[in-house]
């Protein structure tokens, strides 16, 4: 750190940290970029890493796990809460008139798989977590009761009463197909809203668009479950207003029925049989508004803030597990660590191959995209991105740190090599002081090898 300090170019350093935003784990990068004339082969401009410190340039890592690197899933927080409150308000090339367009927030479940550690509050009273008059105990011996009254932050809540009771096959299986599941989901409530407007699914196509955006949190007891915005635009997607039998009350009553109606079926493996899984009971459908609790700006937030989290709520690994890995080694709780087992247990079996349950242990199974839209819902993270770096190199030759030409009559040659990725322990320890964020709990060394 001292050495970094008393360096000529640490100025320089400084301002490439400052420039990833505060990169937890920055990459590396060597190279170079030629801006050539393409009439006459003039060299315009020159960039090369060779002037930088270390002769590398960072890049941010643009992760979106807070886990990770929270100044680069800030920035996807961010850009998430806009693509998602531009479909429920206009912006970003969508429409204002949007917002008189039907449009849900629900919230789809998972099933009981055992009874858990809650915390429940009735007008603003803590209850007791499992309180039974005449409790009866478990074939384990254990009495199936708790009269405990958990505080928010207790690391035992959703944690199972008896762990041998818990159907953890059930729990991974469902994290896994969860994804088939939204799947079929969609499927199905198309088919119902053709079914109550008297129309083919090829007639409803040509007359209304249901759009979607949702993101998958993780419950404290180890499955999934997702939010989701549900929308009615007309044929054209939200540029056009829905017919007018497109209401929310005719959503809501499809969304009930096609939540009941799928289900996906997991083949029997091994020893064990054929399981059928669906959505759990509980199932929240309210209505957007543009006031009140459930405002655009509140599902949005709701929304962008889950898209940056996955399963360490549950306590689980931040990482891929190794099948050879000794869970014992690691510190991890009963719960996840059985969670856990039950992934690589279940993922060595043939029949269920495909899952990748070896491979998404550290998710409990869960392999699909964090946070989704359908095509016609708003903006995408793409085009939110481009803004953003025609806004920086706009600013760069506003600043002359880059000249102003027309990009077609010139030709970029570019040549990069990967470097490294992290800090070394010492500018990790400088990193945290510049950019006021906590120090990474496994910092990396200049040339990106984990110490």
């Amino acid at each position: 750190m001292i050495t970094r300090l008393n360096d000529p170019k640490y100025p320089r350093w400084a301002a490439r940290l400052r420039a990833t935003g505060g990169c937890r784990q920055p990459i590396h990068m060597r190279g170079r970029v030629l801006h050539v004339d393409r009439a006459t082969g003039r060299l315009l401009h020159r960039y090369t890493t060779a002037t930088e410190p270390e002769g590398v340039l960072h890049l941010p890592c643009k992760t979106r796990r807070a886990s990770r690197c929270p100044a680069c899933a800030e920035v996807y927080r961010a850009d998430t809460y806009q693509l998602i409150r531009a479909g429920l308000v206009g912006g970003k090339g969508v429409p204002a008139s949007v917002t008189a367009h039907p449009c849900l927030f629900i919230t789809l479940t998972a099933p009981s798989f055992g009874v858990v550690h809650t915390r429940r509050e009735k007008n603003g009273k803590t209850l007791p977590c499992h309180a039974r008059r005449d409790a009866q105990s478990c074939p384990h011996g254990r009495v199936m009761s708790c009269t405990a009254r958990h505080g928010a932050d207790e690391s035992c809540l959703g944690e199972p009463l008896c762990p041998d009771c818990y159907e953890y096959m059930g729990s991974v299986l469902f994290n896994a197909v969860s994804p088939k599941l939204w799947q079929r989901f969609t499927d199905a409530l198309r088919r119902r809203v053709a079914k109550t407007a008297g129309l083919t699914l090829r007639e409803l196509r040509e007359r209304l668009t249901i759009s979607f955006a949702k993101v998958a949190e993780y419950q404290k007891r180890g499955v999934v479950h997702f939010h989701a915005i549900i929308r009615l635009d007309g044929p054209e997607g939200p540029a056009s207003p829905p017919s007018a039998w497109a209401t929310a009350e005719m959503l809501t009553h499809a969304v009930q029925h096609a939540v009941r109606a799928v289900t996906v079926t997991v083949p029997a493996a091994g020893d064990e049989p054929a399981r059928i899984l669906r959505w759990g009971r509980q199932l929240d459908v309210r209505q957007i508004t543009m006031d009140g609790e459930l405002s655009d700006q509140a599902v949005a937030g709701y929304i962008a803030k889950y898209a940056t989290k996955a399963a360490e709520c549950v306590g689980t690994l931040d990482r891929r597990i190794n099948p050879l890995d000794d869970l014992a080694a690691f510190n991890l709780r009963e719960h996840p660590r059985r969670l856990i087992a039950e992934c690589l247990r279940l993922g060595a079996l043939d029949e269920l191959a495909d899952l990748r349950l070896i491979q998404w242990a550290h998710m409990l199974g869960f392999r699909g995209h964090f946070s989704t839209r359908s095509r016609h819902y708003s903006t995408t993270l793409g085009d939110i991105r481009a803004d953003r770096t025609a806004y920086a190199r706009d600013e760069a030759i506003t600043t002359g740190r880059l000249p102003l030409f027309a990009e077609d009559t010139v030709l970029a040659i570019a040549k990069w090599e990967y470097a490294g990725k992290g800090y070394s322990l010492g500018d990790a320890l400088l990193a945290a002081a510049l950019t006021g964020t906590a120090l990474p709990a496994s910092p990396t060394s200049g040339g990106g090898d984990a110490r």
